[in-house]
């Protein structure tokens, strides 16, 4: 994410969709303010730790959970936690990706391949980024967070590569950099940040 685009303000955008759409759709959440979803947040990953792996699940267990709160049937809140997922996903990928991002990994994928390791939800093929790469790992549906070693195995095993002879570039020096260096990748950090 970060290392393509600044998704800050992608993710402060589709908060505050969601959070109108769910005051305006859901009369009985209209009180709830983002330091309240915020709490329901952190409340069911505390339950369910193995939430942290997949955004997108942890978003509709934080929804679900809190249209129960306010005495929802198990199947209505299902319903509205459902649709807010779905529109968040849609708000989540409404940016352009930064053209230099997108002539970077063309003049890279003449010459290397190229797969995409997630912890995030965006849409690829959305944001425009899916040509690029031959291979897109997605933390959740192919495999625990990174710094965990699921993804960097699965790229690993898609390029058919030791290791050691493959660069993982990335913003966040404990995911990226770390989960890289755990999984025997070599690894780049892009310090967009001066962190």
């Amino acid at each position: 994410d970060d290392t393509l685009y600044d998704n800050h303000p992608v993710i402060v955008r589709m908060e505050r969709e969601l959070l109108t759409w769910l005051q305006q759709t859901h009369p009985a959440v209209a009180h709830m303010e983002k330091a309240d979803w915020l709490q329901v947040k952190k409340q069911v990953l505390q339950q369910s730790p193995d939430l942290k792996s997949d955004v997108t699940l942890w978003r509709l267990v934080q929804l679900k959970h809190g249209f129960l709160s306010v005495g929802y049937d198990e199947a209505q809140a299902q319903v509205a936690a459902e649709e807010g997922v779905q529109l968040a996903l849609e708000w989540r990928s409404q940016f352009d990706v930064p053209q230099q991002s997108l002539d970077v990994l063309a003049e890279l994928g003449e010459h290397i391949p190229l797969v995409a390791i997630t912890n995030g939800n965006v849409d690829l093929d959305k944001i425009g980024l899916t040509p690029y790469f031959q291979c897109v790992l997605k933390a959740g549906p192919d495999g625990l967070a990174k710094p965990a070693a699921d993804l960097f195995v699965k790229a690993q095993q898609f390029l058919d590569l030791p290791a050691e002879n493959i660069l993982h570039v990335g913003d966040h020096l404990t995911t990226d950099v770390h989960g890289a260096k755990l999984a025997g990748f070599a690894a780049c950090w892009f310090n967009d940040m001066n962190k």
